[in-house]
């Protein structure tokens, strides 16, 4: 058996491997596009999935597409789904900017294997065409950003925010645990007033709950499907109705209130939507970069460091210090958060290129945001397990650092006033004594007055 076959298309004959359900024009953009190793996410093939599913099931009501066709095609369709043809998507990244190669990618997998349904039925005479029955009613110009909106709110709604739900759960847990432990503050990383350990964790936990509500309330913005725009916006060759039932059919197949945009010119040539949606995403990103540098402060040492909390040992740290320890989580997670911060330069500048009637920069766009979410997702999951789970205060050091603090003067600034208070400070730290002892000697104050006036119990 020879190792390829021969499809046609409208420029003539190409080979294409024996094994594989692509057609003429996968195999050209293969053959013209060896640009890098960055492939088109499945995640955006499966959304084409859908989309060409339900476009064959709203043709079909229509009376512009037969029962039998319809019925090869969602069969068709579904195999993709479930992964049987994984390796059939083959298509780089960099490629037209619409997005028209996958498009064609998707249209010729599921017409040769609708084929192969419809022969196996005994209907030989029938043929789904790739354009004329897959493609029906659509343009790569509005069924791209189309997949494009439903990956990213999948991906965002089932692998995002449930991560990072759990990372929140974990963080309230410490909080409380932590409620009672007392230790020194730090402002410009300088000491500074008492709190909790549970009050600094608090703030963790703020954040990420409000990152989750942005994230909630911008996704929002992505259930607007540009799918019944075709070429322009016009919606050319698809009936007035095609774009309505496709975004009904659409959340009928995936469970999601996707709708169809109320201006199809706008989601054609703009994908403001995704540019605010990843904006979200650089919020949730900064403030992860921010607990987990908190994270590998507090934890260093173990001597020489700060030492105040201590953190899970998975993993030798040094192939030369025997028994170093070093914060790999927090390490990963902060080099996420700088992909993170680049993808959303590139999505931004990417957005802005839209000419005319349309964006030809969607490739680039979908893969940038579709890897922020996916490894924000598994950072916050990798981090959540592997450190904060297993996080623990280090009680010793925490009372020693609030001990030695000489930033306990500020509770008697209500009684002796900021200037004699900041004396006491200097004259410790020059003196190397206690705080107390300070006090004492310059005579403003008594003992009994210093026992009752600094509590750091009472500071926070």
């Amino acid at each position: 058996m020879a190792d390829f076959r021969i499809e046609k298309d409208t420029l003539g004959e190409v080979k294409v491997p024996a094994d594989k359900y692509w057609g003429a024009q996968t195999q050209r953009s293969k053959d013209n596009f060896k640009i890098g190793i960055e492939k088109m996410p499945m995640e955006v093939i499966f959304a084409f999935a859908k989309v060409k599913r339900s476009a064959a099931v709203v043709n079909n009501k229509l009376g512009k597409l037969s029962d039998d066709k319809k019925e090869a095609i969602n069969r068709a369709c579904n195999e993709i789904l479930e992964h049987k043809f994984d390796s059939h998507f083959p298509l780089a990244v960099w490629q037209t900017g619409s997005g028209t190669q996958s498009n064609m990618n998707v249209n010729e997998v599921v017409a040769k294997r609708a084929n192969e349904f419809l022969n196996e039925k005994g209907l030989q005479n029938v043929k789904v065409h790739p354009n004329d029955d897959v493609n029906m009613s659509q343009s790569s110009n509005d069924t791209f950003p189309t997949a494009m909106h439903i990956a990213a709110y999948i991906e965002a709604e089932e692998k995002l925010l449930p991560s990072l739900k759990e990372l929140i759960k974990t963080i309230k847990s410490k909080e409380k645990a932590f409620s009672d432990i007392v230790k020194i503050g730090r402002t410009h990383l300088q000491d500074a007033t008492p709190l909790t350990l549970g009050q600094e964790i608090s703030g963790w936990r703020a954040m990420l709950e409000k990152n989750e509500k942005m994230l909630t309330d911008a996704k929002q913005y992505l259930l607007d499907l540009a799918i019944g725009g075709t070429a322009v916006g016009t919606g050319i060759n698809a009936d007035k109705s095609f774009g309505s039932e496709m975004a009904n059919e659409i959340s009928r197949l995936t469970g999601y209130s996707f709708r169809s945009s109320e201006n199809k010119f706008q989601s054609l040539t703009s994908h403001n939507e995704i540019v605010h949606v990843h904006g979200t995403l650089k919020g949730l990103a900064a403030d992860l970069m921010k607990i987990a540098n908190d994270v590998r402060w507090l934890a260093s040492g173990p001597r020489s460091g700060i030492g105040e909390i201590s953190i899970p040992v998975n993993e030798p740290g040094s192939s030369i210090m025997p028994g170093k320890v070093n914060p790999t989580q927090s390490e990963a997670l902060t080099m996420v958060v700088c992909q993170v911060f680049g993808n959303d330069a590139s999505i931004g500048f990417a957005a802005s290129q839209g000419n005319f009637e349309l964006n030809v920069f969607k490739p680039v766009i979908i893969y940038n945001l579709l890897q922020s979410i996916r490894i924000l997702a598994d950072g916050m999951t990798s981090f959540n397990k592997k450190c904060m789970m297993g996080l623990e205060a280090n009680k010793e050091v925490i009372n020693g650092h609030v001990e030695r603090s000489l930033m306990l003067v500020t509770a008697l600034n209500p009684h002796i006033g900021y200037e004699k208070a900041a004396e006491i400070a200097k004259l410790a730290f020059r003196e190397n004594t206690t705080l107390k002892d300070a006090a004492l000697k310059t005579g403003y104050i008594t003992e009994e007055q210093y026992e009752n006036w600094v509590v750091p119990e009472k500071m926070i």
